[in-house]
């Protein structure tokens, strides 16, 4: 069976990004607006009040400070709440897979692979703008790729599941490289009037090439010892933003169609399960924890990776054990783990061990234990 490698992760953010402290002001000038408009209904108890936000609450609930935005216009205009993003016509490069060429062009430049060696394109986030035709279809025609593409939506597990079916496929034989993008365009499904959920997310996309290790010629690359997937069903994060709405005679934009968690309940049910999780994984790939030299978690919340960090190793983590990115970036989805691998993997030694782990809505789980050539 031939031995599977990643050889080169790419990055790319978009040049605009809004801060803790302008989406506060957007947001309680928002929700004073909207408590002032339906002060008899709130005193009557048939709607709740929206209470105000501060950038302290976000930081100290997320560890986020800011978040990159693939268009800023709309999110902080108190009468829209949302991004205004000029739709393109269907000859044009859609959204969505410009910020996938752009993160993959990176991972092929890293790999040192052209699209002549590229046999099969997966682009897996936790949304694609459109059913069909596939996004991974309009990529791979962008960058000239033949062979084939799909999508696949997992989630915030999109990037690690979508990794496993690129190891599967080189393990197979049945593509010698693959291309796996993680276009997460995440901010039109983010309810901005929403406190608890307002913060939350940013945009981002990201790519690695997984390959034959004898076809490698990178200079950074980590052999796939082991991959580990994870499913149980539950309601707590949810999306029900679908094409039902229109035979249901539902409002496609209503709140309950866009981001929604119980982040109490998914804090207390997801942490035992991600650090079980990779407990299991290190010792089906026969390798301690003790051994794992960088943790390349999920992004989704500060609080959540220091817990589960502190679970594996027994003690608070140091930065590079557990790099966080967090901050800068926001909850990205699926992309938040290979963030951190793209920007904290090129100083590790060959024989170094890492994880590669993402967790969210399903839930789902997805890891795979690596080693730096």
């Amino acid at each position: 069976m031939p031995t599977a490698v990643i050889s080169g992760s790419g990055l790319w953010k978009p040049q605009e990004y809004v801060t803790n402290e302008e989406l506060v002001i957007a947001y309680n000038a928002y929700a004073q607006r909207y408590n002032k408009e339906n002060a008899q209904a709130i005193e009557r108890g048939e709607v709740a009040e929206k209470p105000l936000s501060s950038a302290e609450f976000i930081e100290k609930a997320s560890g986020i400070k800011r978040r990159y935005t693939y268009c800023k216009e709309g999110i902080l205009d108190v009468d829209r709440m949302r991004p205004k993003i000029p739709p393109r016509a269907d000859d044009e490069l859609s959204h969505q897979a410009e910020m996938a060429v752009r993160a993959a062009r990176d991972a092929m430049d890293a790999a040192g692979k052209s699209a002549a060696d590229i046999a099969m394109v997966v682009v897996s986030c936790a949304y694609t703008q459109r059913a069909y035709p596939a996004i991974a279809i309009e990529v791979q025609q962008a960058l000239g790729i033949q062979g084939f593409g799909f999508d696949m939506l997992v989630a915030c597990s999109a990037a690690t599941f979508a990794l496993h079916r690129a190891y599967d496929a080189v393990a197979a034989g049945s593509a010698d490289c693959v291309l796996v993008i993680n276009p997460e365009l995440t901010t039109p499904q983010v309810n901005f009037t929403d406190r608890d959920g307002h913060f939350i997310f940013g945009d981002v996309s990201t790519a690695a090439i997984m390959e034959r290790a004898d076809t490698c010629t990178s200079v950074h690359s980590y052999e796939v010892l082991s991959t580990q997937a994870l499913t149980q069903y539950s309601n707590n994060i949810r999306s029900n933003f679908g094409y039902l709405s229109y035979a249901e005679d539902a409002q496609p934009f209503a709140d309950d169609k866009l981001f929604r968690q119980n982040g109490r309940k998914v804090f207390k049910e997801v942490c035992p399960m991600a650090a079980e999780h990779l407990t299991q994984q290190v010792e089906k790939a026969g390798v301690a924890v003790s051994d794992v030299k960088r943790w390349w978690l999920h992004q989704a919340n500060i609080n959540m990776n220091e817990l589960i960090a502190r679970r594996l190793l027994g003690r608070d983590p140091e930065f590079l054990e557990a790099p966080i990115v967090l901050d800068e970036y926001a909850n990205t989805a699926s992309a938040g783990s290979m963030i951190a691998f793209h920007l904290y993997n090129k100083d590790l030694q060959p024989g170094d061990l890492g994880v590669i782990c993402s967790f969210g809505a399903g839930y789902s789980i997805g890891s795979l234990v690596v080693k730096k050539r």
